[in-house]
């Protein structure tokens, strides 16, 4: 008996059609991945995720309303009060920024301009500069009233909101990470920024001076800011730092 013929459109003669354009389209998924993995990683966790809990935490403050967690975590940093923290962290306090992050910022443009890395220098002049300008403009802007629970031992007059101390060391820290992301000293300042900011924004905390909203936002919008400027400088991700010759 002869075999009876099967319709063309059989699934069992006729190979899926998709096989090949799917395969295809794997390919330059994987191959756009080792490409252009590191910058979309890079826009995703340092840009947009970024903005979007600065967002959420702008929107809570402008519509002045409680954010659940700043109380409870400013008592917690004030239960651990002893005259010799109070000292320390009056100390990481003033490092933080006025007394030592921004004369490392003025020096650092200084040092890459002097050896003629125009890009390097303009990149964190404009990253560490708009920075500040950034924070001065949001202050004002939101009017966030500092924390009044406790006398602090080292008191501010000025907005809360975000925090000054935040913004300056995740710029400075977010700044190095990215110029010395393709170099030895990579692991090194990971490493060091990784303490450095955390514990500047905790003795802020600990200090009474600033929410923790204040400084979640901080370094929100100063990595945000960073990664932008870093964009814009660098085409893009298509030029890296150190990679040109000098001018």
């Amino acid at each position: 008996m002869a075999p009876v013929p099967q319709a063309p459109d059989d699934p069992a003669v006729v190979p899926c059609r998709g096989d090949g354009t799917l395969q295809q389209e794997a390919r330059f998924g994987v191959a756009l991945l080792r490409r252009h993995g590191w910058l979309l990683l890079l826009v995703f966790v340092g840009l947009l995720t970024p903005l979007w809990g600065f967002a959420e935490l702008a929107d809570e403050i402008h519509e002045q309303e409680a954010i659940v967690f700043d109380v409870p975590v400013l008592e917690y940093a004030h239960g651990l009060a002893r005259e010799g923290y109070d000292k320390f962290f009056v100390l990481i306090s003033r490092i933080g920024y006025l007394h030592g992050v921004v004369p490392f910022d003025i020096a650092l443009v200084v040092a890459l301009i002097a050896r003629r890395r125009f890009r390097e220098g303009s990149f964190a002049a404009l990253a560490l500069g708009g920075s500040a300008l950034l924070n001065i403009a949001a202050k004002q802007f939101f009017a966030r009233e500092r924390p009044s629970l406790w006398e602090s031992i080292a008191p501010e007059h000025n907005y809360s909101f975000p925090s000054g101390h935040a913004m300056g060391s995740m710029t400075l820290a977010a700044t190095l990470i990215l110029l010395s992301w393709n170099t030895r000293w990579r692991w090194p300042v990971l490493a060091l920024m990784a303490a450095f900011v955390p514990l500047v924004g905790f003795s802020r905390l600990y200090l009474g001076v600033h929410f923790p909203s204040d400084i979640l936002a901080g370094w929100a919008v100063a990595t945000a800011w960073v990664v932008a400027v870093y964009l814009i400088v660098y085409r893009g991700g298509q030029l890296r730092p150190w990679t040109l010759k000098r001018a």
